[in-house]
């Protein structure tokens, strides 16, 4: 609220002051532009204490002692101008800065208050802390999820464009399972909280961004430090004009232009302006030190599991035994696997459901656990399982030949029909598709060393980076190993590493940046790393990449400009070429020019364009 009567102020007083003067009456305009001033000035002089108490001292000084220069040496109007050209730079960096971190406000902005909860059969609004895992919650149209979930009545619509900057809203049926922070754009539906509030994916999202809030970038640190040499410049320059002309009005002169510096606006709003964007893109970013860190990557430290794969087992190939179509040896194994809770068997009838099979009940259901099912299925006997177990139900000797074919770590699931081996179906992580384009862009854009860092068998991970731009490969590595791989790859230049598990912790707070895989609760890799991708697609690193090199760009580019325009300035005023008041006019519209040119990195589209992937996909195996 005081911005905009600081800025009310010298604008008032000078208009006035320039009215005075035309209507005759000149001895008042004096008076009027130092009433004007001294408002202005006072409140500056009481942020130089505070800031001087805290240890900074920056170019504030400087817009202090060209006030208090012009109104000893009689400039009124020059003091009044360089009073509202600061309180309107001042104001126009703060709404710079608000606009430029407007994604991310908007992150904290839309944390929910309180929730509706059934209890003994009744609807009660509750706050957060009073969710505990279990809690049926009713989410009405507009509510934002409060916690981690999954839906137990209706269908939710989510609209989740807030966290992971994707635009079409997704439906979760029952069962599904709901990030916390979403926002139901359907009709109400009823969720049971799978994880406490302080615990679920949004809070964890929420302390991210409070802490990329908070830190500082080496380079604004050091731009605080170029300015105490530019204070420095001003000062001997000031003094030296007004030495060398014995006119006092060149020194005024002189230090109207250094108010204020590009150098500390420019670099702020810029790193803002790349973190906002982002965000926006579903990649968060703690801070500007993890910005320009991410602009000068070379090198590459990546996890495979979850990563460089999916992180699920899914149904990669089939082998048929005999005449039945593998669509129809499908259909019946998940028919039969609906029994089932195993993970293999979800993962199948999963398969069968995603190629739209009709899958029925099966009957005289026999489990025999961590081994295998059988039962009835359409009338036919089925059995699905292990190899041992399907062997010891049949008399078959086609095993061997259908699993000699079998990749590396991928895991085989026999089925039998009517006493018969019918085909078996293989299992494995895959690779995600457009891997390969991934590596060759992230390498265009200046990573020269990419190195695959996993804990699973060798022979596995070398069949995954098969025909990959992968530089080394490290596998069977416990978290400490890994993370001495990342320290050895320091001597490449700057080292990312990217990772999804707790596992990977360890390694991504080693690396000079570490990048996790999407932000499940308060998982201990999302807390652990730099930056961190809301949404399970490793191709946002490109755009994460761009935006983090277009913003040191602009930021870099501003300042130079900036601080070479206000050179020219300076030395044209110690020549006696530009008066006071011509001098802050010039030197706003150098502020002014070089905030917008900073606010350029909210709305390049170029910087976070993705590659296309192709529609292949590779089988590999899981950890």
């Amino acid at each position: 609220m005081l911005r905009p009567v600081i800025v009310a102020l010298p604008a008032t007083g000078l208009v006035i002051g320039l009215a005075a003067q035309l209507s005759g009456w000149e001895r008042w305009a004096g008076p009027i532009w130092t009433t004007a001033t001294i408002p202005v000035l006072a409140v500056l002089l009481a942020e130089i204490a505070v800031s001087l108490r805290r240890g900074d001292l920056g170019l504030d000084i400087v817009a202090a002692l060209s006030m208090l220069a012009a109104l000893i040496f009689g400039e009124y109007l020059a003091a009044v101008v360089v009073a509202l050209m600061y309180a309107g730079g001042q104001y126009l960096e703060s709404f710079a800065e608000r606009r430029a971190g407007r994604e991310m406000t908007a992150l904290l902005a839309r944390v929910p208050r309180s929730a509706v909860r059934y209890r003994d059969g009744r609807l009660e609004e509750v706050d957060l802390d009073a969710i505990e895992t279990g809690d049926r919650l009713l989410l009405r149209k507009g509510d934002v999820v409060p916690v981690d979930g999954s839906v137990v009545e209706g269908v939710a619509v989510l609209d989740q464009s807030a966290l992971t900057g994707e635009s079409l809203p997704v439906r979760q049926m029952c069962g599904d399972a709901v990030m916390s922070g979403s926002t139901n754009a359907g009709e109400a539906f009823h969720l049971v909280a799978t994880r406490r509030a302080a615990e679920s994916t949004y809070a964890g999202i929420v302390r991210l961004v409070a802490a990329a809030q908070r830190s500082r970038a080496p380079m604004s640190r050091l731009a605080d430090r170029y300015a105490m040499v530019f204070l420095a410049a001003t000062i001997v320059l000031a003094g030296a004009a007004w030495t060398w002309s014995g006119d006092p009005i060149r020194a005024v002169a002189v230090l109207v232009v250094a108010t204020p510096c590009p150098l500390i606006l420019a670099v702020p709003v810029a790193l803002v302006s790349g973190l906002s964007r982002a965000a926006k893109h579903g990649i968060l970013i703690k801070g500007g030190r993890a910005l320009e860190t991410l602009a000068g990557v070379r090198a590459l430290v990546i996890d495979k599991t979850g990563t460089l794969t999916h992180g699920r087992a899914r149904v990669v190939a089939s082998e048929i035994a005999g005449e039945l179509p593998a669509d129809e040896l499908l259909r019946l194994a998940a028919s039969l696997d609906q029994a089932s809770k195993h993970v293999m068997a979800q993962t199948i009838v999963e398969e069968a459901r995603s190629k739209g099979l009709a899958l029925v009940a099966p009957s005289d259901v026999v489990e025999t656990a961590g081994e295998g099912i059988e039962g009835r299925v359409d009338g036919r006997r089925v059995i699905v399982g292990g190899f041992r177990f399907v062997s010891h139900k049949l008399a078959d000797a086609g095993f061997s030949r259908l699993l000699a074919s079998r990749p590396p770590g991928a895991a085989a699931v026999a089925i039998g029909i009517d006493g018969k081996l019918a085909g078996v179906l293989i299992l494995a992580d895959e690779l995600r598709a457009g891997t390969e384009t991934l590596l060759r862009t992230l390498r265009s854009l200046g990573v020269e060393r990419i190195v695959l860092a996993t804990g699973d068998r060798r022979d596995v991970a070398e069949m995954v980076v098969r025909g990959l731009s992968i530089d080394a490969v490290r596998a069977e590595l416990s978290p400490d190993q890994k993370t001495l791989v990342v320290l050895s790859e320091r001597k490449n230049g700057p080292v990312m590493m990217i990772g999804d598990g707790v596992n990977d912790a360890p390694a991504l707070a080693a690396a000079d940046l570490g990048v996790a895989m999407g932000a499940k609760g308060a998982a201990a890799s999302a807390e652990a790393a730099d930056v961190v991708l809301l949404v399970d697609q490793l191709d946002r690193i490109l755009p994460a990449i761009r935006i983090a090199r277009r913003s040191r760009f602009i930021a870099l580019e501003s300042v130079f400009a900036g601080l070479g325009l206000s050179i020219v300035g300076m030395l044209a005023a110690a020549l006696g070429l530009i008066t006071p008041v011509q001098g802050a006019v010039l030197q706003e519209v150098i502020d002014v020019a070089v905030i917008l040119n900073a606010l350029r990195a909210l709305y390049d589209r170029s910087a976070t364009r993705t590659i296309s992937f192709p529609p292949r996909a590779r089988a590999a195996a899981g950890e």
